[in-house]
């Protein structure tokens, strides 16, 4: 089948979004790809439609256990023979994957990085032909960005031990100069095709709040939009927790997700809030990874975010249709000594010698400045977070807080009645 044809048989579309064809095609003919590709954007799709055409296996290299099973989950329903492989498979279950794989029943396997590095995964991947590695989230293999995982790092040793050398799709939804140059290092991409889609979301509304009684007008924000679906997102599980009791207390269709909750639970809110049986979803920056949920209405920071690319990730999970949403931010002066001991916190730089500590830590401070400096401008927000992604824009956006003064209730209702017909 042609790319055309795989795309319509497999995911029901005719047509491919801005820059998904000229990725598939540098996949297809054997060429490297650094694909940054805001949220909504159609990632996935860049290495799934390659994964079925390649005549051999593509391994999918994923961060999270619940986004392996979301990715499969969707892939399965669509008819495409895709597996998982994470330390939630039973033994029976692993072999039992590894010999589908192996019949060339299952075209795409996510894996855990973590995996990468086990013998008899190893032993097994040198057995069949790997036709392309995607690596999804890349950001998390660089210090630079918002999610380093050290397990990445090992991805390139991984491929060096294949028989044969696939070629490797590495994708992020943000990713600055400084993350992109870190992917193409420590991923070994060899002078791979670097496509950045634009980070800018016309659809989207960017608004800095400083409330005098934040939980007041918190609950009028959510009351207001009660006919709304809504993420709420918290820099810690109490938050979260103290939160999700209070709305389900005045009525408000609402669930929780934290690392903190059991897998089933934490699957279950997911399930309810994805099928629209709650609202809203009140979360930790757990949730989201690879949740396409299209008619996110609002995304709502009630804490400020450590940085920049965490918070436009988080922010971008809403209005992924295209149509009018909203990304607010409660800022206090409170938030910024909650984030400043996260940071201090962080479990990443507790893995590391006392000066890779310090320098990650400075790192993340940096970070974390420019994200106040985000909430205290009187310049246009969005030009703001375009220009620290290495984008320009020329005045203001007319659709932030800063540009345009009215309410963000009136601003959303009017743009929507406008839009109604599109």
């Amino acid at each position: 089948m042609t790319k055309q044809e795989t795309l319509f048989k497999y995911f029901g579309y005719t047509t491919f979004r801005p820059a998904q064809e000229k990725i598939i095609d540098a996949l297809i003919s054997g060429t490297d790809v650094l694909g940054v590709m805001p949220t909504g954007a159609g990632k996935s799709l860049c290495f799934q439609i390659p994964a079925l055409m390649l005549s051999g296996a593509t391994i999918v290299v994923s961060p999270l256990i619940s986004l392996m099973k979301d990715q499969v989950s969707q892939l399965r329903k669509r008819q495409v023979p895709a597996a998982f492989i994470n330390s939630s498979l039973t033994a029976i279950q692993y072999k039992e994957v590894l010999s589908r794989v192996g019949a060339g029943i299952y075209k795409i396997i996510y894996v855990a990085p973590e995996r990468l590095e086990t013998p008899d995964f190893l032993k097994f991947v040198m057995s069949i032909p790997i036709s392309l590695v995607a690596v999804d989230e890349a950001h998390c293999v660089s210090q630079w960005g918002q999610d380093f995982r050290p397990s990445y790092l090992k991805i390139d040793s991984f491929i060096q031990k294949l028989n044969s050398r696939p070629v490797i799709g590495a994708f992020t939804a943000t990713a600055t100069a400084d993350v992109k140059r870190d992917i193409v290092k420590f991923l070994g991409l060899y002078e791979p095709l670097s496509i950045t889609t634009g980070f800018d979301r016309p659809n989207l509304y960017f608004g800095v709040k400083r409330p005098k009684y934040k939980s007041v007008y918190f609950h009028e924000y959510i009351k207001e939009r009660s006919d709304m679906c809504g993420v709420v997102y918290c820099a810690t599980r109490r938050t979260v927790d103290k939160l999700t009791t209070e709305l389900c207390r005045r009525g408000v269709s609402a669930s929780r997700y934290h690392a903190g909750l059991e897998d089933a639970e934490r699957q279950r809110n997911q399930d309810d809030f994805i099928q629209n049986r709650v609202a809203v979803m009140v979360a930790t920056n757990a949730f989201g990874m690879g949740i396409d949920k299209p008619d996110v209405r609002y995304v709502l920071h009630y804490n400020l975010p450590k940085n920049i690319e965490g918070y436009y990730q988080e922010a971008g999970r809403a209005g992924r249709d295209g149509k009018p949403s909203e990304c607010v931010l409660l800022f206090t002066p409170d938030d910024i000594r909650v984030a400043e001991a996260l940071i201090r916190d962080s479990g990443n730089i507790a893995r590391q010698s006392e000066r890779e500590r310090a320098d990650v830590y400075h790192r993340d401070a940096a970070r974390l400045d420019k994200m106040i400096r985000y909430c205290e401008i009187g310049g246009c927000l969005r030009s703001y977070i375009l220009k620290y992604f290495g984008e320009k824009q020329k005045g203001g956006c007319g659709n932030c807080s800063n540009c345009f003064r009215t309410s963000w209730w009136t601003w959303l209702k009017g743009r929507g009645s406008r839009n109604a017909g599109n």
